[in-house]
């Protein structure tokens, strides 16, 4: 490390030159990158894939990218209308490549849908629907309203917008600027700011190249600055604070960079590496939309690593002092925070002389809180936690007043006999038959659409296609559990022939397939992120204790936010906070919450027991290094966290129920984490534990290249002060 700080500084003009080419190649590449983006959710290997494959290629449809025109006249006006809703639904499918019409039917005597379909997704479908409900038009007397999965996105679209600018622009940056500012207390609060400012262009233009390969979601832009942002000011609060340090204990500038490196530098290498760790889970969800998440959630990592190796020592040679000479802060309030003994060092001690209350009530405390995990219910979404007045939703809750709330989303059915002809066969017939008695006989189902209108069998007559229309919307409980229903009992009781296969793909059983899909990997890669992470934490330690510890009490943190989660979403806490209430939690949010806690968690845990390990290795107790770590750490890893409370807060104050259940749940766990654990927990556990902290057995430091850390060792060297 020392070799290689001096070469940075060596050669600075040449990184500073080389990070400017990134930074504009990567501006440039991000000008694009939007287009290459996209809102699409597959499910590859589900019979919700299969249907959706047979219904695009054979009925020219998808399950999920219909429209539907929903006409609402007076009572007894429903017969009058259908000519026109016939005439206004066929000018609108001329709007949409692959569109056409359906079926045309009177859902109640007041009104009349029209069902819309074509071969496109709903994230490229959705730009044709301005100009469908154009088409329209209005209808005297009578309410239009062009609805469907397609028009809800695109309807949701500004709402997004609108939400992730209000949250930043409002929340997150100006209280990420004052904390900054204060925890700095100079102009080198910027410093942070220029960091991001090449990491997260770079990363993203890394991305881009990743999208011409595979396919990538479009927030996946909003993570990669939301984290690339917190480990800007992670890894610059960390390096600034250090290089003062040094300049203080009497060092030139470049011997002050370089200890600086060899030290928080070090730390910064294995924090990238956990943070990338924790992230990179989500690179092998078996759903692409998740893969894409991971692929940036290991490159921004990695970028801001290099960037901290090369470019921000060379930043600090630069900038620090000269930044530092324009005081934001009082002196006073300066000298103060940076003295040995300030307020870290004052609550640790305190936390340790009562190591076992501290520890026995903060972990109570924390299981307490974690307890409601157990009622925890996860489900694909819903529209009722989207804004109801928007004319996609408006459609949608007047046909599911007069039909059901599955109406919009409804079950698709499609057989695959086998071949040519199979569906005329007596015994398939039959099958069918007995499939719609089934079917009408459930009470989920408020109606089944056997070629009433619509396309029922296809060309060939080797396919066979029917809507099953739910009385619940697509993600709610009976709607789930319905597909269950239809899958283990009235598809095999129909009988059809062994050749005949019946897949259910469309709203509910996608809800189902995701959830299936998503929590069948999630645990095992869950404990791949935790020994991968433990093998890390071993070798940036020296310690087998150490990493267990961090685990567990990361998990306890991410145990915490879903209790809450539950609390605040499920048992009516949100509505007294003004936010909404919800029955389920969207079954994405506890994958992403975990992931990103985790290496946020382990950023901080890093820099905190990195400092105490290099102080128990000057010669000090085990009680005066963990103090020493704290008071030196304490305000950076709490400062860090803040900002990105900030930043998740943002989410919360939103008008969308699923952002703000992951606002919530990443801004409670890293409060949690930032405050009972690392300033109350870690101490009070490591007093516990005493020497045993920094053990690590000779054949196991063998293994990882490192000494071994025996738990006798030479007379410790008395702290300054005799303190």
């Amino acid at each position: 490390m020392e070799r290689w700080t001096r070469a940075m500084i060596r050669y600075r003009w040449w990184v500073v030159a080389t990070w400017i080419v990134l930074l504009l190649t990567g501006m440039y590449a991000t000008s694009g990158l939007s287009d290459l983006l996209t809102n699409r959710f597959t499910l590859p290997g589900t019979d919700t894939a299969r249907a959706d494959s047979i219904l695009e290629d054979h009925f020219g449809q998808k399950t999920v990218g219909s429209f539907t025109v929903v006409v609402k006249g007076r009572p007894g006006s429903a017969n009058e209308l259908l000519p026109t809703v016939r005439e206004r639904a066929e000018a609108a499918a001329k709007e949409l490549p692959t569109g056409q019409l359906a079926g045309v039917q009177a859902v109640s005597d007041a009104i009349v849908s029209a069902t819309i379909v074509s071969n496109l997704e709903p994230a490229d479908a959705k730009g044709y629907t301005d100009d469908m409900r154009a088409a329209a038009g209005r209808i005297p007397g009578a309410t239009v309203y062009v609805s469907g999965q397609a028009a809800i996105e695109h309807d949701l679209d500004p709402v997004f917008g609108h939400d992730l600018k209000v949250g930043e622009l409002f929340i997150a940056i100006p209280i990420a600027a004052l904390i900054l500012a204060f925890v700095f207390g100079t102009l080198a609060f910027l410093l942070p700011l220029i960091f991001a400012a090449a990491a997260i262009p770079t990363t993203l233009g890394i991305i881009w190249i990743f999208a011409h390969l595979m396919e990538l979601t479009t927030y996946l832009q909003n993570l990669v600055m939301l984290i690339g942002l917190g480990i800007a000011i992670d890894y610059s609060l960390l390096i600034v604070y250090r290089y003062r340090e040094e300049l203080r204990s009497g060092k030139s500038k470049e011997d002050a960079i370089v200890r600086t490196m060899e030290t928080a530098g070090r730390a910064v290498v294995f924090s990238g590496s956990a943070v990338g760790i924790g992230l990179a889970l989500m690179l092998f969800m078996p759903l692409p939309f998740m893969r894409g998440f991971g692929i940036g959630g290991l490159v921004i990592p990695l970028v801001s690593v290099v960037c901290a190796l090369t470019l921000l020592p060379v930043l600090v040679y630069f900038l620090v002092n000269g930044l530092d000479r324009v005081r934001i802060v009082p002196r006073r309030v300066i000298e103060s925070r940076d003295s040995e003994y300030n307020f870290w060092w004052r609550l640790s001690r305190g936390v340790m002389r009562h190591a076992r209350l501290v520890a026995a009530v903060t972990t109570a405390f924390l299981l307490l809180l974690a307890l409601p995990v157990l009622w925890l219910e996860v489900g694909p979404g819903s529209n009722k936690g989207i804004p109801q007045n928007l004319e996609g939703v408006e459609g949608l809750n007047v046909i599911s007043d007069a039909v059901g709330e599955g109406a919009l989303a409804p079950t698709a059915l499609v057989g695959d006999t086998g071949r040519a002809g199979g569906v005329d066969e007596t015994a398939v017939r039959a099958a069918i038959g007995q499939l719609e008695q089934g079917l009408r006989a459930d009470p989920e189902v408020a109606a089944v659409k056997f070629g009433e209108g619509s396309q029922y069998v296809d060309p060939t007559g080797r396919y066979f296609h029917v809507d099953v229309v739910g009385k619940s919307e697509y993600g709610s409980p009976p709607a789930l559990q319905f597909v269950d229903r239809l899958r283990d009992d009235i598809v095999p009781a129909a009988g059809f022939p062994d050749s005949v296969s019946v897949y259910a793909g469309g709203g509910p059983p996608s809800g189902v397939d995701f959830l299936d899909v998503t929590y069948g990997a999630f645990p095992w890669l869950v404990l791949g992120v935790l020994l991968l992470t433990y093998i890390l934490l071993l070798r940036a330690f020296r310690s087998v204790i150490l990493p267990l510890k961090a685990i567990i009490l990361n998990l306890l943190s991410i145990g915490a936010a879903y209790g809450l989660l539950v609390m605040f979403f499920k048992w009516g806490g949100a509505g007294a906070v003004g936010l909404i209430s919800f029955d389920q939690i969207e079954g994405w949010i506890p994958v992403f919450v975990f992931a990103m806690v985790f290496g946020l968690s382990m950023d901080y845990e890093v820099f905190l027991v990195s400092r105490m390990r290099e102080e128990w290795d000057k010669g000090h107790t085990n009680e005066e290094a963990v103090s020493a770590g704290l008071a030196k750490t304490g305000r950076i890893v709490t400062a860090a966290g803040l900002v990105m409370f900030a930043a998740f807060m943002g989410f919360v104050a939103g008008s969308i129920v699923g952002l703000q259940q992951f606002g919530f749940g990443l801004a409670a766990a890293i409060l949690i984490d930032v405050t009972i654990v690392r300033a109350l927990l870690v101490p009070s556990a490591m007093k516990l534990f005493g020497r045993w902290n920094w053990w690590l057995p000779g054949n196991v430091a063998r293994i990882l290249r490192v000494k071994p850390s025996p738990l006798r060792r030479p007379d410790p060297v008395p702290s300054p002060g005799g303190r």
